[in-house]
């Protein structure tokens, strides 16, 4: 008595090797966030910690001059404009719910309504531009167009914001608030050559840590260069 042969051709039937084999592997994604967020903690935490030596307020000046904006400064060379941005928008939401980060002990909403405002939002802006710059800057990181960048982003960014509304919640005329800032200018140079070395050190040892990026104005002239070359074809 003969035996029916199988309705199932062997060809469909899946050996163990294959199945391995068709799996996709994990992502690490998951890995990523977790790192990720603990870098834009390790940050937030950072910025709180240089508060703790106080503020110094000379002359009267109604902003005071903190170790806060060197925080911001390395936020940004070190991790990049996404989570330096975050690490400092979760310091500035830490504030706003009541804790005393700021340099000073000071916290809660009454800061944001006060004169230095414009200096914690210009926090923002330069946190953003620096990590923006770097990125372009790596994997080289030169030191000259490095401390250009950290001073644009670092300074000029932050005063950007910063003067125009100390001048408007005080009614400072805005000349006279432009020379006033003159003040922070010694030691926030200070800190942009110290940003700069320290993350120069950082990048060379832990590489990767900003994804590197190429300046708007080189992908144009790639994309000319190629559609030239096509034409020539």
């Amino acid at each position: 008595m003969s035996t029916a042969p199988s309705s199932t051709p062997s060809s469909e039937i899946s050996t163990p090797s294959e199945i391995t084999d068709e799996t996709p592997a994990p992502t690490p994604t998951r890995r990523g966030t977790a790192r990720d967020l603990a870098q834009i903690a390790v940050f937030t935490g950072l910025i709180a910690a240089l508060g703790l030596p106080g503020a110094l307020y000379l002359g009267g000046a109604a902003v005071p001059i903190t170790f806060q904006t060197l925080g911001v400064m390395l936020a940004g060379a070190v991790l990049g404009a996404r989570k330096g941005f975050l690490s400092v928008l979760l310091l500035l939401a830490l504030v706003a719910a009541g804790l005393p980060l700021l340099s000073g002990g000071r916290g809660g909403l009454g800061v944001f309504v006060g004169p230095s405002v414009g200096y914690l939002a210009g926090w923002l802006l330069g946190v953003a531009v620096i990590g923006w710059a770097t990125a372009r800057l790596l994997p080289r990181y030169r030191v000259v167009p490095a401390l250009l960048w950290t001073a644009l982003g670092g300074i000029v960014a932050i005063y950007l914001v910063g003067i125009p509304v100390f001048a408007a919640i005080t009614g400072t005329p805005f000349g006279v608030a432009v020379v006033g800032a003159t003040v922070f200018l010694p030691g926030d140079v200070l800190k942009v050559v110290v940003t700069v070395l320290v993350a120069k050190g950082v990048h060379r040892a832990w590489p990767g840590l900003i994804e590197h990026r190429a300046w708007p104005w080189a992908r144009r002239g790639a994309g000319s260069a190629g559609t030239t070359a096509v034409d020539a074809a």
